[in-house]
């Protein structure tokens, strides 16, 4: 099983991952470019069992991007930290420029170019998608089985 971790930049915040990532996705919406002050935000999925901080819970503020996701971040230095979903309570979106450790997994595709910035090309040749790619679930997608026992150290 593969152990990750990832902190935030001024290192107030760490958390680890245990197991696999799930699909890797580069996100072009506005929401994750604003974010993220990039291109576009590489992240993938993991199930809330996998996920656990290790120091700095107290650090952490949130703010509710839309209805359904809440965006974690630390409060020192602004770092993006994870998302969680109302409608998916056992999955958390992470960015993978927090980790460290990540040894496998390469992003699938481009989601969400039709709101691309107007001054970033996308050079690769990985699939490209207006908007989802096919449906929201299949970003949302972890490595766990459905019915497995959520951890007492997740969110």
């Amino acid at each position: 099983m593969s152990h990750i971790s990832g902190k935030c930049l001024c290192e107030a915040v760490s958390y680890k991952i245990e197991g696999d990532l799930g699909p890797i996705f580069n996100c072009h919406c506005s929401k994750c470019r604003r974010w993220h002050g990039a291109a576009f935000r590489t992240r993938t999925s993991v199930d809330v069992s996998q996920f656990s901080w290790l120091s700095g819970e107290q650090n952490l503020s949130t703010f509710a991007s839309s209805e359904n996701v809440t965006k974690y971040f630390c409060r020192t230095c602004g770092s993006p930290l994870i998302s969680t979903y109302k409608d998916r309570p056992n999955v958390l979106g992470v960015p993978l420029g927090g980790l460290e450790g990540v040894k496998k997994g390469e992003p699938l595709a481009h989601i969400f170019t039709g709101s691309k910035a107007s001054w970033h090309t996308i050079t690769d040749s990985l699939p490209q998608y207006e908007g989802w790619p096919g449906t929201e679930s299949k970003v949302r997608e972890t490595t766990v089985e459905p019915g497995h026992e959520v951890s007492k150290n997740a969110i």
